[in-house]
Parts: C-alpha cells; sequence; structure tokens
C-alpha cells in the first residue's frame, strides 16, 4: 500500500514533527518521508481532505461485536469496518459471543477472522469456563493463541478465592485479569443508579456501594496476591478515590470509563429511552466530575466507548425489561471533543496500548504507518444515517458531536472515507 497524505497537521507528542503541518509518504505501510512538500514522483494515491490532521491510530479496550452467535448484532467483518471509519487502529474484542470465547480454539477462531483486516483485533478470552463464574478458563492456553486479557464481560466475579486464584494464576505469565466492578448482591434488581431520578421514575436503583465494594474488594486481593489487575469501566466518585489510593500503594492495577460516563447523568433517563440503559449505569453530576478529574489527573487509564450492539428486540421493550448497552465506536470521538480539547481527546484515545500489549508508533520515518485521520473541527448530529453498525442502539444519537472522522492507515491497508 502506498499513499501521499497532503497538508496533514500531525498531532503527536511523541513525534519531532508534533503540531506541525507536513506531507507524509507511505510505501509498502512504511512511513518514508515526512517534509514540507512532497512530489508524487511514482503517481501514489494523494490523500487531499479537508483541515485534515493525523495522529498515531486509536485503540479502543472495550468492543464487543457478536460473531459468533449473535451475528444479527453484529457480524466481525463489519464491525471491524466500523472500528476503521470510527478512526480505530486497533480493539480489544470482549468474549460475550455465544459460544463464549474461552478455548485456546475460540481465540485462534477470532484471530483468523482478522487477518485481512486494517485493524487489529485483540482477542480478550473469558476468565471463567463459559463467563458463568465457577472455573477458571484455560488462560494460559488462551495467552499462546493471543489473547491480550480475560475477562467475562459485565459479568462480576462473586466469589473472592476464584478471583485471587486468577491473578496468582495469570502473574505467572504476565496475564492481565479484568474484573467487573459490582457487587451483585447488593446491585440486586437495580437498573438504573440509586438517586433522586430513580425514586421519580419508580425504578429500581443500583447503589454506587456495589461498585465501590467490588473495586476495593478486588484491590485488596490484588495487594494479597500481586499481578496485574484492570477494572474496566468504573462510574463512580468512590471507585476514583479507591483506584487513586491503590495507585500511590504501587499497586499494578489500571482501571477505564466508558465514554457515556462523562457525558451523560441519570437524569437523561426521565422519558425512559432504553439506549440511555447502560451498566455500569449513569450517575449523578458528582460522579461525572469525579470522573472527568480522574481522566485528567491519570487515575483513570484510558477511554473505551464500551461498544455493545443489541438488536432492537430487546431495546424496543419496558425499561425493565430492556438489555443493556449502546453502540458507540462511531461516536466516540466526536463525543469526547465535546468534554476535551483535540490534543486531549487524541491522548485518551491513544493511552491504553501497552497495558493490551500493543506497541506505540509515532509519527516518524521508518516506523510502520499506524494512523488515524480526522477533521477535528466539523461538527454534525449524529442520526441512524450515520451508523455502520448493524445495530442501532446508540446512546449518542441526535446529540451534535465535534470532529469528523476520515478513516484510518494501518496493517500496510488505508480506509479512507470520501
Amino acid at each position: 500500500m502506498n499513499v501521499l497524505i497532503k497538508s496533514a497537521t500531525i498531532i503527536d507528542p511523541k513525534s519531532e514533527f508534533h503540531n506541525a503541518t507536513k506531507d507524509i509518504l507511505v510505501e509498502n505501510g512504511v512511513i518514508t518521508k515526512i517534509a514540507n512538500a512532497i512530489k508524487n514522483a511514482k503517481s501514489y494515491k494523494e490523500i487531499k481532505l479537508d483541515n485534515l490532521h493525523v495522529s498515531q491510530g486509536w485503540f479502543d479496550s472495550s468492543v464487543s461485536f457478536g460473531e459468533p452467535g449473535f451475528e444479527e448484532r453484529e457480524t466481525i467483518d463489519n464491525g471491524l469496518e466500523t472500528a476503521a471509519h470510527s478512526g480505530f487502529t486497533a480493539i480489544a474484542l470482549n468474549p460475550n459471543t455465544n459460544p463464549v470465547i474461552d478455548s485456546n480454539t475460540d481465540i485462534s477462531f477470532l484471530n483468523s477472522k482478522a487477518v485481512k483486516s486494517a485493524v487489529s483485533l485483540l482477542p480478550i478470552g473469558a476468565l471463567t469456563v463459559k463467563s458463568k463464574g465457577e472455573d477458571l478458563a484455560e488462560l494460559y492456553d488462551m495467552s499462546q493463541a493471543g489473547a491480550k486479557a480475560f475477562y467475562d464481560y459485565k459479568k462480576a466475579i462473586s466469589n473472592p478465592n476464584l478471583m485471587k486464584i486468577a491473578l496468582q494464576y495469570a502473574s505467572n505469565f504476565d496475564g492481565l485479569v479484568c474484573s467487573f466492578p459490582q457487587e451483585n448482591k447488593i446491585a440486586g434488581n437495580g437498573v438504573m443508579n440509586e438517586h433522586i431520578t430513580s425514586t421519580k421514575l419508580g425504578l429500581k436503583g443500583l447503589p454506587a456501594l456495589a461498585e465501590a465494594l467490588q473495586v476495593a474488594r478486588d484491590l485488596f486481593l490484588l495487594e494479597y496476591t500481586g499481578g496485574k489487575l484492570h477494572i474496566p469501566t468504573i462510574s463512580t466518585e468512590q471507585s476514583v478515590e479507591l483506584i487513586r489510593e491503590a495507585k500511590k500503594k504501587k499497586l499494578d492495577v489500571s482501571c477505564s470509563v466508558a465514554i457515556h460516563n462523562l457525558y451523560f447523568t441519570d437524569d437523561v433517563l426521565s422519558e425512559f429511552n432504553t439506549n440511555f440503559k447502560v451498566l455500569p449505569p449513569l450517575r449523578t453530576k458528582k460522579d461525572v466530575d469525579a470522573l472527568i478529574e480522574g481522566v485528567k489527573d491519570g487515575t483513570i487509564d484510558m477511554v473505551t466507548s464500551d461498544h455493545t450492539p443489541i438488536d432492537i428486540e430487546e431495546k424496543k421493550v419496558e425499561f425493565d425489561l430492556a438489555n443493556y448497552g449502546s453502540i458507540g465506536l462511531e461516536s466516540a470521538f466526536g463525543a469526547l471533543q465535546n468534554i476535551f480539547t483535540t490534543k486531549k481527546t487524541i491522548d485518551l484515545l491513544t493511552r491504553g496500548k501497552s497495558r493490551f500489549g500493543l506497541k506505540q508508533t509515532p509519527i516518524e520515518i521508518g516506523e510502520r504507518a499506524n494512523l488515524s485521520l480526522f477533521n477535528p473541527d466539523m461538527s454534525t448530529s449524529f442520526t441512524k444515517t450515520n451508523m455502520r453498525s448493524k445495530s442501532k442502539n446508540a446512546i449518542f444519537e441526535n446529540e451534535v458531536l465535534k470532529g469528523k472522522v476520515y478513516g484510518i492507515i494501518a496493517n500496510n491497508k488505508a480506509v479512507i472515507i470520501a
């Protein structure tokens, strides 16, 4: 793949060309020249786009599709195409399929499906067999096949001894254990944040306490066992503070937050729109402020779209009965830009790579091209006509989002939106 990128503003603090507007020549997937003006002597395809900016490729640490088993929600092929059009050069794929991804063979299947894609697919294997929370899955075998972490997606490990053993066992091969932050007995049948709004709406509340208790438990276990722990999608002020204190103790813990938990509060549920039914639930303004502060000071290591396609039959029902989840890949960039500056947004979208075993690839001559291309200034309303995902359960539907993604160049391939 050979292309000449014209007049692109480079956003990459690790590059000597940071903040400069340059031409970038990519030959056979490698950046061979960066200069003010490059002549297209070999008649390569030229990329000339309005207000073009480029950065290191973006990464999302929590993405769900559907295949195998739930192809009506999303297929791997279309999901990866959606990720590319959303600016992501790599995604970590959750194991919540049917059957659950919990073996060496399953991991190999995912890798084979993505081999021709511009987007790198990083498989996450289930932590327990069939994600039932009873017996550890084949963690080492899955790691040998390419699993980057182990997680029973959105399912809390209720048995603390099982989590203790998982951390101890995975530490033998530097495995990353993920633990969903929810104490199920406290959470009960809650469907939204337990607060004033849940009382007004007559919906069962899910207390912030349920999250804080599980986070505290897991941090105690991590301190006892050692190992590597990742806590996906925290949502409360207490969680931020607990993890901040754990990092002061030098525990090997990381965490993420879903972008919608930085953006919306539980007040938006007043119309019972099931697109706003997510897990963990939307919380209060105080929680949102604490999460944003945690992102800014580095307590929260990464943001995620927490992209979860759900078909219409499981969303167009009563709020209590609706499935949790929202798609988010396509809205991630624009939503973040409504909260943070462009440079901070790019920082957040490129964080977390090393935690999941990805190499940082600065925009420098001689490096393989791993680039996200975008216009940071254009604002658009995010509607169903913009959605490439098979499922349309979008929490950001009809929001005005800032910025336009042009595509990616990665894995010696270019996916560019005209």
